[in-house]
């Protein structure tokens, strides 16, 4: 009886394997739009339509270069659960912040004093890399 001596990587194995730096990526894709939008918050703060409209177009910015970029191949269910990953690290972000301030923090996902706007943003989070996704027929 013979025995192979090279090892065989199973596809979850692999799947597995490309998991750690695609999630490594999403959270720094996130890090990055989640920095614009609170400096664009922060500056435009005065006008906040204004500052909504801009922060829609910096996140669906980087949402595209994440999907084009670095995973071209994605599909619509990835890029979904990308952009509700990127709504929920806002939502953890706003209660951190909100708690290690004292005071509330809405910079990343709008106050909801503004609901309209705020459901926008939320929006935005969301669907933002769904946009860029290339159909295969």
């Amino acid at each position: 009886m013979t025995t192979m001596t090279s090892p065989v990587t199973s596809g979850s194995a692999q799947q597995k394997h490309r998991a750690v730096p695609r999630i490594a990526l999403v959270v720094v894709f996130w890090g990055i739009a989640a920095l614009l939008v609170a400096v664009i918050h922060r500056v435009l703060a005065s006008s906040p339509v204004a500052s909504v409209a801009i922060e829609v177009i910096a996140i669906a910015a980087i949402a595209g270069i994440y999907v084009r970029v670095i995973t071209p191949d994605t599909s619509l269910d990835h890029a979904l659960f990308v952009g509700t990953t990127w709504t929920l690290l806002g939502i953890a972000t706003e209660i951190f912040m909100t708690a290690g301030s004292g005071h509330q923090w809405f910079a990343l996902l709008g106050s909801p004093a503004n609901g309209g706007l705020r459901c926008v943003l939320l929006i935005a989070w969301i669907m933002a890399p769904a946009l860029f996704v290339r159909s295969r027929e």
